[in-house]
């Protein structure tokens, strides 16, 4: 995650290193990243499992190492598009770093090691950000050396995750053993979180450990494809089983109503991020000022770490208050995309850039753990798959419609307009939903004290 160059991407393809005008950047090549993150989101969440993370966590290194590769020495639009696709693998497939240390820890250890990862990538980010600025504003150093700094990050990240151990078990394929035995080794008990121990009995099949163990001979063979036949009814088991849950989960009203806002505001969240570069050059073009896109960043990280912390605090009835709050911050996240639209002032962007992050952090957090309350650790995954899956659907709508060149085009203080509207949109939906259930939490209380 210490990647300095981040913060500064769009000055950089704007430049004299790849000199590519402002509609072949945001309408043809920041849109890419956009549907390949779609396209290959299921099949890694799928992959991540059956592979058991680390081969995964390996392809995010090397997507990564490629793209900064690319940076540096690409040109031309369509080399660029072609990076965009590796960087879409390399977002894609983040969910095994997140998904890779609960497979290798206990689980009374899954809070704390989740507290590890996020402040990991935290910090790196932040570090990134801050050394970035520096080196721009005061050491005078180029965006090509910043882009080396970001190879040089990643080249080292991948190079660690090969010390990483091989996990034996994952959530969904690797659940039991291996010989298809009548033990069930559940990762977590969903009623009380305790971890259930693997029988004694339950013995891993050859090879498990180290693929030099399974003999050449024909019995070998017949046993490999006795586990190819196994690996098949797997896939469809497992398949099936996450269909059943998906229906389960989703048939809760709370969790389908902070599902439904983790969706839509995520998607609102990724169209912003992803182009607030591109209107802070709109309203000051970085050639011929000094910019703090670094700073920025980070101070909007660490202010809405500080945010999430702070919430962990709060002591209220999210049951029946939750979708009205869902409802006035959203409507406070259309004022900043709207105020970041209309006035055309850079410091008034970059502030109103950081209480929207802000605020954004502050909500998927309370979202985050209402969702996981009294969810296994797989439906804990999948749920948040699911969720994280429709924001990317409707992200690649939106941008198919709104910002690509084959659809409509618009410039930049239109799509910001559009996306102001769609979190207004959001807080109405949310504010009338809220009221109803509020009213009809208090008629219920009142037609129980009438009848006592």
């Amino acid at each position: 995650s210490v990647r300095p160059s981040e913060p500064f991407l769009t000055r950089y393809l704007l430049g004299p290193h790849k000199n590519l005008s402002k509609t072949q950047v945001f309408n043809e090549i920041y849109p890419v990243w956009t549907y390949s993150y779609l396209a290959l989101l299921f099949p890694v969440f799928l992959a991540t499992d059956y592979l058991r993370y680390k081969p995964v966590v390996l392809l995010q290194g090397l997507s990564l190492i490629v793209t900064w590769f690319m940076l540096l020495y690409a040109q031309g639009l369509r080399a660029v598009q072609f990076l965009e696709f590796f960087y879409g693998i390399g977002t894609a497939t983040d969910v095994a770093y997140y998904s890779y240390i609960y497979s290798v820890v206990d689980v009374n250890l899954y809070q704390k090691v989740t507290s590890y990862c996020r402040s990991a990538t935290l910090v790196g980010y932040t570090v990134g950000s801050v050394s970035g600025q520096v080196l721009v504003s005061v050491a005078g150093w180029s965006l090509f050396s910043l882009n080396v700094i970001s190879l040089t990050s990643v080249s080292i990240a991948f190079g660690t995750a090969w010390f990483l151990p091989m996990p034996q078990k994952s959530l969904f394929f690797h659940h039991v053993s291996s010989q298809q035995l009548s033990w069930e080794m559940k990762v977590m008990d969903c009623k009380n979180g305790s971890a259930v121990q693997d029988h004694p009995n339950v013995q891993r099949a050859p090879g498990w450990e180290d693929e030099t163990k399974v003999p050449l001979n024909g019995e070998g063979h017949s046993a490999e494809k006795q586990s190819v036949r196994e690996r098949k009814v797997d896939i469809v088991k497992v398949l099936k089983d996450l269909w059943r849950d998906f229906l389960q989960c989703y048939s809760s009203q709370t969790m389908l109503c902070w599902s439904v806002w983790w969706a839509l505001s995520t998607c609102g969240y990724f169209q912003v991020i992803n182009y607030a570069q591109g209107l802070w050059e709109m309203v000051l073009p970085s050639h011929s000022t000094e910019i703090y896109n670094g700073a920025v960043e980070a101070a909007s990280t660490l202010l809405g770490a500080v945010a999430v912390f702070v919430v962990g605090h709060i002591k209220t009835s999210w049951a029946m208050w939750g979708e009205v709050a869902l409802a006035l911050f959203s409507f406070l996240i259309a004022a900043a995309v709207y105020i970041m639209d209309t006035v055309c002032n850079i410091w008034v962007c970059y502030a109103s850039y950081v209480v929207f992050r802000i605020i954004y952090m502050l909500l998927i957090t309370i979202a985050t753990f209402h969702i996981a309350t009294n969810l296994s650790v797989e439906r804990y995954a999948l749920v948040f798959g699911v969720n994280t899956f429709i924001a990317l659907a409707l992200q690649t709508l939106l941008t198919l419609i709104v910002v690509d060149a084959r659809g409509l085009g618009l410039d930049i203080f239109t799509q910001f307009m559009i996306y102001a509207s769609y979190f207004a949109a959001i807080s109405l939906v949310f504010l009338g939903s809220g009221i109803y259930s509020i009213m009809r939490a208090y008629r219920r209380q009142e037609q129980m004290q009438s009848r006592s």
